[in-house]
Order: C-alpha cells, then structure tokens, then sequence
C-alpha cells in the first residue's frame, strides 16, 4: 500500500512540475491589459531582444513594445491607443487632433514594418548619452564627454524625458506633443532594423530614455 501512495504522490508532483512549467512559458504581452488577443502566440517574434543580457527588463520591453506595433499598426491604434486617454487621466488628448488624432489615423493606414533586432553598438552609444545627459541635467542629442562621442552609433536618435516605464515612453515618442515637426514619431515609424535603448536617472527630469537607430 505504501508504494501505491508513493506512486501517487509522485504522480502529483509531476503534474505539479509540469503546470509550473506550462505558466513560466506562457508569455505575457506588454500590451495585454489592453487586450488579451496581444497574446496570441503570432506576436511572440516580437520579442526580439527577450535573450539580450546588456540591457535592462525595461529597455527590453521598448523594443517588444516598438515591434508589435511595426508588427501590428492598425491593432495597436483600436486596442492601445484609443483607450489610453482614459486608462492614463489623459483625457484632454481625446480632443486633441495635431498629435493625438493624427498618430490614429496613420497606424491605421500604416502597412507593417520591420521588425527592430537589438544591436549592442547601438546600446553602448545610447547608454553612454543617457547617463552622461542624465548625471550633467541636460537635454538633447550632442554628445558632451568625449566618451560618448567615441562610441556614438546612430542615423536616428529619439530622447525623452520624464518616463521610465517602457509603453509610457514608447507613447510618449508617438503621440509627440508639442513637437510640430512629429520628427519622434517619424524615427519611430520608420524602416531602421537596428536599435539600442537605455533608461537612466536625470538630474532634472528623473528619468530619460535614449533610443538609437541603425541600418
């Protein structure tokens, strides 16, 4: 009989082992809050920097975030973006045609992009501006430490301020508020296929994040 139990006991902790497995597997979406259909297992290859060891969760997640979108532009704007102004307190952007309206209608319109892979020159050049902007308190794409200037790997670069959290930043780039020229959203949207992002402390702003792009 003891052996019976045993062999049972044994059974539920395989069963046990192989639940927990199934969970660490499923992959939860970045955008799944917004919808559950951001799980679907098509946009797994999104996920392009998910092994990368040089970069942090979160700047991880701006790449995933970027690729889904390029991967996936119309769905983005009907589950994430026309629900954002309220799931944030933005309200105001509801009647906001320039920036807010205006990035609708072209992920709406916008065929898929390429997806972005990780490139660790790019990261170096955009960790190395991020906390050199960020420990001085400046803004802007100049390098201003000669260490940065010599590791500097980009043909765009977009800098934002204020945000650490990976969609918020990513949001914060697209819609471009108060930059009439929408030049982020532009860098954003367009064919680069390399990409480094950093998230580091600011002086004045708590927080900036610097995304370089490459060819």
């Amino acid at each position: 009989m003891k052996y019976f139990f045993s062999f049972l006991i044994g059974l539920f902790s395989l069963n046990l082992v192989a639940q927990n497995s199934s969970v660490s597997m499923t992959a939860v979406s970045p955008l799944a809050v917004y919808s559950d259909a951001w799980n679907d297992a098509k946009y797994m290859a999104c996920n392009t920097a998910a092994s990368v060891t040089y970069m942090t969760k979160a700047e991880k997640e701006v790449i995933y975030i970027l690729n889904l979108i390029h991967f996936d532009p119309a769905f983005f704007a009907n589950t994430v973006l026309k629900k954002y102004p309220a799931v944030s307190g933005k309200d105001y952007l509801t009647n906001d045609t320039y920036y807010y309206k205006s990035l609708i209608k072209t992920l709406l319109k916008l065929k898929p992009l390429p997806l972005f892979s990780p490139n660790e020159a790019c990261y170096k050049s955009a960790q190395c501006h991020a906390y050199s902007s960020g420990k001085n308190g400046y803004a802007g794409h100049e390098r201003q430490t000669q260490a940065c200037k010599a590791i500097e790997n980009y043909y765009g670069e977009c800098c934002d301020y204020g945000n650490s959290d990976p969609l918020e930043i990513v949001l914060s780039l697209l819609i471009d508020e108060g930059v009439p020229s929408l030049g982020h959203r532009a860098l954003l949207l367009n064919s680069y296929n390399k990409i480094g992002v950093s998230i580091q402390p600011h002086k004045l702003y708590g927080f900036t994040a610097v995304v370089d792009f490459y060819y």
